[in-house]
């Protein structure tokens, strides 16, 4: 009971003992948990970062920028969302200049693409970079979600939706050579596709997060 709820004290883990029949005492409770090596205070702190992600999962998604170079050293700009629950990743836009209005238009066009599940989603994380300007937080904030911007140097708190960049590359963007911004976001739709629907995912148990059809029973 004392490693499921890390908040409890041994005070109130009597009290949860007391309701289901089992009258023990207090310092019976202490001495048990100090036995096996559990703190019998209650935790003072916060949850961790890992443990925020893991509880809220369902509830966040998060963005971050693919920069790609053309066969002409032409830099495009992809902005990437994905969906930390079920892992669905959503392929906002591209652009050789991105500005404040565009990414304020791509937030809108996220919302839309999400439709009703936005309702689901409470926290949108993204890193500090300047693009991610105020009119584009609140185009998620109006929808009841709450921003959370990356600490300075710290990836491990965008960490999901750099692995899908990192997977984009690897999968993807290292074996073609992109020829213009049109031919980009044309590849890229099609990868989201296969990502989406038919590539395995370890965090779904190696299942596809959209699987057309349903796999044959075993």
């Amino acid at each position: 009971m004392a490693r499921e709820n890390p908040t409890w004290g041994h005070r109130r883990i009597q009290g949860e003992l007391a309701r289901l029949g089992d009258t023990i005492a207090a310092s019976t409770v202490w001495e048990i948990l100090h036995a096996a090596g559990i703190d019998p205070a209650p935790r003072r702190t916060g949850p961790t970062w890992r443990q925020f992600l893991t509880a809220q999962a369902h509830a966040i998604i998060a963005c971050d920028f693919l920069v790609v170079e053309t066969v002409l050293l032409k830099g495009l700009y992809v902005l990437v969302f994905i969906e930390h629950g079920t892992r669905r990743s959503h392929l906002a836009g591209v652009t050789a200049h991105p500005t404040g209005a565009w990414m304020v238009q791509q937030a809108r066009n996220l919302v839309m693409d999400v439709g009703d599940r936005i309702a689901e989603l409470r926290f949108l994380i993204h890193d500090r970079d300047p693009l991610f300007t105020s009119a584009f937080r609140e185009v998620f904030t109006a929808e009841g979600l709450r921003a959370i911007t990356a600490l300075p140097r710290t990836p491990r708190m965008n960490a999901i939706c750099a692995r899908v960049i990192g997977t984009l590359r690897r999968e993807l963007l290292d074996g073609i050579l992109i020829l213009s911004e049109r031919h980009l976001t044309f590849v890229l739709r099609e990868y989201l596709i296969h990502y989406n629907g038919h590539r395995p995912h370890q965090s779904q148990y190696q299942r596809p997060r959209m699987p057309r059809r349903s796999p044959p029973a075993t």
